[in-house]
């Protein structure tokens, strides 16, 4: 077997195709040839994290945690808690429904917090049927849902 040497590669400027650029070498068939890799978009805000053993670990953990935390404050101008007839509810999240099959806490276009009632509870929701879930979300045209404190926007967020 010959070695070949790599110096004249490691040299070339790009070896790769358009959009891709060299990261080190790999062995294809027993040669080493130059691995292209696709060029990513380079992110300025976010760390660099190496993670080793345990510790580690646990510190990217949480710094993942308070990322998409920040990520959410920012996109999304909605509070997650408020109170509504005298208990703390969580808005904005669907749950088990005590009149019908769901319900979820809102807050509606003057400010108050709702509670929405959807879904049938003697009915189940078969969305793994292309049929009929294209003929569920048709009939209840949720191309436009409407506000979040109705029924549809909710049915059809499920469909």
């Amino acid at each position: 077997m010959r070695l070949i040497d790599l110096t004249p590669l490691k040299e070339m400027d790009n070896p790769c195709w358009k959009g891709y650029e060299m990261v080190g070498t790999k062995k294809k068939d027993g040669r080493e040839v130059p691995n292209c890799v696709p060029i990513k978009e380079k992110v300025e805000d976010i760390e660099e994290y190496d993670v080793v053993n345990e510790d580690d670990m646990k510190s990217f953990i949480k710094f993942m945690r308070e990322y998409v935390r920040e990520l959410n404050e920012a996109s999304c101008p909605c509070v997650f808690e408020a109170e509504y007839q005298g208990r703390k509810v969580q808005l904005g999240k669907p749950m088990q429904g005590d009149v019908k099959k769901f319900k979820v806490y809102v807050k509606n276009d003057s400010g108050n917090v709702v509670k929405v009632n959807f879904g049938d509870p003697n009915m189940r929701i078969k969305k793994s049927n292309p049929d009929r879930r294209r003929s569920f979300r048709a009939r209840h045209n949720c191309d436009n849902p409407g506000p979040r404190w109705k029924a549809r926007y909710w049915s059809c967020r499920k469909w």
